[in-house]
Order: structure tokens, then C-alpha cells, then sequence
């Protein structure tokens, strides 16, 4: 059986999938991944921080725009301003992390391990706190793009 899927179908399940992925990526590292990291000795917390966050960008930021420009897409063609909603939750993440992330990722990524002690420990409380932002901007993003979907069908 051949079935076509029309191209507004393509780009809002993609717009789903993506905010879903990014979600649960961004989830895990706030609920899972930093809580036990910070169970850590101040060394170990700041080099295990280190490779995480530099395996983590390139995933997290390319879901974020995959999914925020076919939210855009799906807007587009139908003009529901739930899909441009969450399209702006799911992008929104770029500037909050270039302005409100990326000053204390900067800070991490130039303290070496080996003297890391209360100031990279503190940050890194700071950086969990900021992240939760971005966890609930894709919570948001994914409730909006499925509401649409499901009002959809």
C-alpha cells in the first residue's frame, strides 16, 4: 500500500519529533546527568562537566533549530499560531544560552580540574539552575507542537 504524506505532515511531525528529542536530552542532563554529577569531589564534577557539555551542544542545538524552522514551517502552512508558539520556545534557547549560559560556560570550560574547588562548584550549580530553563523551553515547545497535532487528527 502507498501512502503520500503531504508536506505540512512531514514538517509538523519532525517539528514534534525534534522538540521531543531535545526535551528529553535536555531533561535527562537537569533531572539525571548534573544532580549526580554534583555528588562528585570538585575535580572530577568540573573534567566529567567538561566533555559533557561538548558532546551535548552540537546534538541539543541541532534539534533545537531542526525543530524550531519546520515549527516555523508548519505555521506557515497552516497559520496556527500554536506551531509559531512553540517554534519561539524551541529557538529561544539559542539567545538564552549565547546570553545567559554561554558567560558561565566560558568561565567552566577555562578552569582546568586538577585546581577546581568552590568557585567551579558554585558555578556549576549556577550552570544546572540556567539549564532547567532550557529543559522547561522544550517542555514547552513539545506540549504546544503535540496540541497541535492532536486538535489536528
Amino acid at each position: 500500500m502507498f501512502c503520500v504524506i503531504p508536506a505540512d505532515t512531514e514538517a509538523k511531525t519532525t517539528a514534534l519529533i525534534c522538540a521531543a528529542f531535545f526535551t528529553g536530552a535536555a531533561a535527562y542532563i537537569s533531572l539525571v546527568e548534573h544532580p549526580a554529577r554534583l555528588r562528585l569531589e570538585d575535580g572530577p564534577l568540573l573534567a566529567q562537566w567538561q566533555p559533557s557539555y561538548g558532546r551535548a551542544l552540537p546534538i541539543q542545538s541541532g534539534l533545537a533549530i531542526a525543530g524550531g524552522v519546520c515549527g516555523l514551517a508548519a505555521w506557515y502552512l497552516s497559520r496556527d499560531w500554536r506551531w509559531i508558539a512553540g517554534s519561539v520556545a524551541l529557538l529561544g534557547n539559542w539567545p538564552f544560552t549565547l546570553l545567559a549560559i554561554m558567560p558561565t560556560n566560558k568561565r567552566l570550560k577555562a578552569i582546568r580540574p586538577d585546581p577546581a574547588g568552590p568557585e567551579s562548584r558554585t558555578l556549576l550549580i549556577a550552570w544546572g539552575k540556567l539549564h532547567h530553563v532550557r529543559s522547561v523551553l522544550g517542555l514547552i515547545s513539545t506540549l504546544l507542537f503535540a496540541w497541535c497535532l492532536a486538535v489536528a487528527t
